[in-house]
């Protein structure tokens, strides 16, 4: 895994991250923390088969986020128990030799929220997409922008070029 002098000496030489808020607030020890850009909610059920010729991916709707005052610069999003698609502010752009996995931060956890989240493999490029499931019966207020996730990584031996349908997702 590696650790934050690491993880920032990458972002500035090889841009592995881009469009940070505030890469200090944001850097850890052993990763980054990831933030909200946009909250989509589902609007229709999705397919899945082996082969991926059948699948579907559901359409979304964005939730625009409310102002508490006209001057605040960002609104809040009010989410009542339910899945959501979380779209991040930053972009990742893994190099061959790089994967990364993501993990809820402890204060969503204790919010009664739970963030899930795919592999990153090497050499994505975008930014990345996640489900963000609001257990506590009451919801959960999130402002715009707000750190939501950690995101760590880890050397591998080289691979071969990422082939996903969601390479430079952005």
């Amino acid at each position: 895994m590696l650790n934050k002098k690491e993880i920032k000496n990458l972002i500035k030489e090889k841009k592995l991250i881009e469009s940070y808020m505030n890469l200090e607030k944001q850097l850890t020890p052993n990763g980054i923390d990831l933030s909200v850009a946009k909250i989509s909610r589902f609007l229709e059920a999705g397919s899945l088969d082996f082969s991926n010729k059948e699948r579907v991916i559901p359409k979304t709707e964005e939730i625009i986020p409310n102002k508490k005052n006209p001057e605040d610069k960002y609104g809040w999003w009010n989410l009542s128990s339910g899945s959501y698609k979380i779209k991040i502010n930053e972009v990742v752009n893994l190099p061959n030799n790089l994967t990364a996995l993501a993990f809820s931060r402890t204060s969503i956890l204790r919010m009664g929220c739970l963030s899930s989240h795919g592999v990153w493999d090497a050499g994505f490029s975008g930014k990345g997409e996640f489900i963000l499931s609001v257990l506590n019966p009451n919801g959960v207020k999130i402002k715009e922008n707000a750190r939501i996730c950690q995101l760590v990584f880890f050397k591998i031996k080289k691979t071969t070029e990422y082939k996903g349908i969601h390479k430079h997702l952005i």
